[in-house]
């Protein structure tokens, strides 16, 4: 079955599709371990991950031959993050293509302009593009697909740019009516209040999705409540938990002059070992080198 028709498949049966972020099939590997629907190849992760800012400075290459990784490692569908799509519209029917190829599930490709600024930083730049070009991105990328039921999610930042609901729901209508399979919307007010007056005035046909990173009241009780959601990402808890844990690793290794102390809260080597699938390279071994 193809990515697209899997992720269709576990919204048709569960009603909503829980994706984790992650930044390497690592943290892909765990996330499926973990139990959750899809994989959301984050493109702040990777920008983490590479140590810059998430300002469109890593390349299309950098974070496709990742997504590339997540899709062959983690066995999960992929929802690739492509931010603004690489560019204009032309852009966009190659990076489809390409993504498509790859294996992904969805792309979600948003509504400003190129190169962007990180949606939750205080006080950033949020240059929006006119709704008439982001709505020739979105048929670009319905052109550029094969599969018919991968899936384009067009996630408008209307309320991070400081546009108020009015603009969010002109633009999220106006992207409907291009083909978008799904509408995004994002905010960073610290309270669900915001979305949920955004989700209680929909209208459209297709459904949302919500990424409740700055809001963490909205749990997947509260989700489901409101009914018209169908993709719940949890957008950078991979790459926060593991600058949290090394961070606290490193430190008490250097407290105590030695990896005495943080033994037994860190994975252990066989742990590694069973990820990496070391078992099946000893059975191969074994069976093949004579």
């Amino acid at each position: 079955m193809a990515a697209g028709s899997k992720l269709r498949q576990v919204l048709a049966k569960n009603g909503l599709v829980e994706a984790m972020a992650a930044h390497s099939p690592l943290s892909a590997m765990l996330a499926a371990e973990a139990g959750f629907d899809a994989i959301w190849a984050s493109g702040f992760e990777l920008s983490a991950m590479y140590g810059v800012p998430d300002v469109s400075i890593v390349s299309m290459t950098q974070h496709l031959d990742m997504t590339r990784a997540m899709v062959d490692r983690s066995g999960l569908p992929v929802v690739a993050d492509i931010d603004t799509g690489f560019g204009n519209a032309i852009n966009v029917l190659h990076a489809v293509e390409q993504y498509e190829r790859a294996g992904v599930a969805a792309i979600v490709m948003e509504d400003k302009s190129f190169p962007k600024v990180t949606s939750l930083i205080a006080g950033g730049r949020q240059d929006m593009v006119r709704i008439e070009e982001f709505q020739g991105k979105i048929e670009a990328a319905r052109s550029a697909r094969r599969d018919p039921d991968l899936v384009i999610v067009a996630r408008t930042e209307a309320l991070i740019a400081g546009l108020g609901q009015d603009e969010a729901l002109k633009r999220a209508q106006a992207y409907e009516a291009a083909g978008a399979d799904m509408i995004l919307v994002h905010s960073k007010q610290k309270t669900p209040d915001e979305i949920e007056a955004f989700v209680q005035a929909w209208d459209g046909k297709v459904p949302i999705a919500l990424v409740p990173t700055a809001y963490p009241q909205m749990t997947v009780a509260r989700v489901r409540e409101l009914r018209k959601i169908g993709l719940l990402i949890w957008g950078n808890h991979a790459i926060r938990a593991s600058v949290a844990a090394m961070r606290a690793t490193f430190a008490r290794i250097r407290q105590d002059g030695g990896i005495h102390g943080v033994e037994d809260s860190i994975a252990t080597v066989d742990q590694v070992f069973d990820l990496q699938g070391m078992a099946a390279v000893k059975h191969n071994e074994k069976r093949f080198l004579k």
